[in-house]
């Protein structure tokens, strides 16, 4: 009884001191969570809001009726050409763009943790175009694939006319293999630090059995890696549907006639160009709600599987 009672005590006395240490905790996380409220939470509600009143800018100090107009904003959303076809586009580009994010990545990332020569400078040369600014790359693909560029005269005749970025048929999947080119090396450092939690006796039980490298790779490296899959398809989704740098510099702003143009993009010209922010913030939150529905949908097949 007094065994009982003493650990008791000792239980109380070590909640206590995880209620004393609580304060601590919060005031710690407090930053983090204004952040995430200042820069997240407080314009994605004013998004909503907005979609579902007439809503113009104005001058500081100046105030103007903003009515409630229910879903005209949506509905003028979803009946504009230009905003179906860059849901189209981004659909487009996630369909090439994630497949080749992963299994580019899980390949490089396997052969860059084998034992190999320079496997550092192997390293750092993937992880550069990640981290080099956008503008700068995006003038050396312009250079690549321009009309005059370097990749259609190695082509010759069998260079398509007309080229790359001024194709309605190939700006889209242009895009989509830049944006998988220059975030390759992210992706890579996701899969090089979930390979490393991959127990090595599993390899070395392969190898025993007798599997070969792909029977090993299939049975071993992609089971292994699963967590991280999951991870890199979410994340690419997610900065896939976003797109706005890479259409807007490469293809000037989402040409040849909107070809390239992504529901960002859209959202951009339609909120702060052409002045209509209601309707831009309609299609901003018609965007969230589709890459909600397709990442819960991913990762549910994900881990079912």
């Amino acid at each position: 009884m007094t065994t009982i009672t003493m650990a008791s005590a000792k239980e109380g006395r070590r909640f206590a001191a995880l209620l004393g240490r609580r304060p601590v905790g919060l005031l710690f996380t407090a930053p983090y969570a204004v952040f995430l409220v200042a820069v997240f939470a407080y314009p994605l509600g004013l998004a909503v809001w907005m979609s579902f009143h007439r809503f113009i800018f104005t001058a500081p100090g100046v105030s103007v009726p903003r009515p409630w107009v229910g879903l005209d904003n949506y509905k003028e959303a979803l009946t504009d050409p230009a905003v179906r076809q860059a849901f189209g586009n981004i659909a487009l580009f996630l369909v090439i763009n994630v497949p080749l994010t992963v299994t580019l990545s899980l390949l490089l990332a396997t052969a860059l943790n084998a034992a190999i020569p320079f496997r550092a400078f192997f390293r750092a040369a993937y992880y550069i175009p990640y981290v080099t600014a956008s503008v700068a790359v995006v003038g050396v693909w312009l250079f690549l694939f321009s009309s005059s560029g370097l990749v259609n005269k190695s082509l010759g005749p069998l260079a398509p006319h007309p080229s790359w970025l001024v194709n309605s048929h190939l700006a889209m999947p242009s895009v989509a293999v830049y944006v998988t080119w220059k975030q390759l090396g992210f992706f890579i450092l996701l899969y090089l630090a979930a390979l490393q939690n991959v127990p090595k006796e599993l390899y070395e039980a392969a190898a025993v059995d007798g599997a070969s490298r792909k029977r090993t790779f299939w049975s071993v490296t992609v089971p292994g890696v699963r967590s991280a899959t999951t991870l890199v398809v979410l994340l690419s989704l997610v900065t896939g549907a976003n797109l706005f740098t890479e259409p807007y510099l490469l293809t000037g702003g989402g040409g040849p006639d909107g070809a390239s143009a992504s529901p960002v993009l859209v959202m951009y010209q339609r909120g702060i160009e052409q002045g209509h922010p209601d309707v831009g913030a309609a299609i901003g939150v018609l965007l969230v709600l589709a890459v909600l529905v397709v990442a819960l949908a991913d990762r549910y097949l994900l881990r079912r599987n």
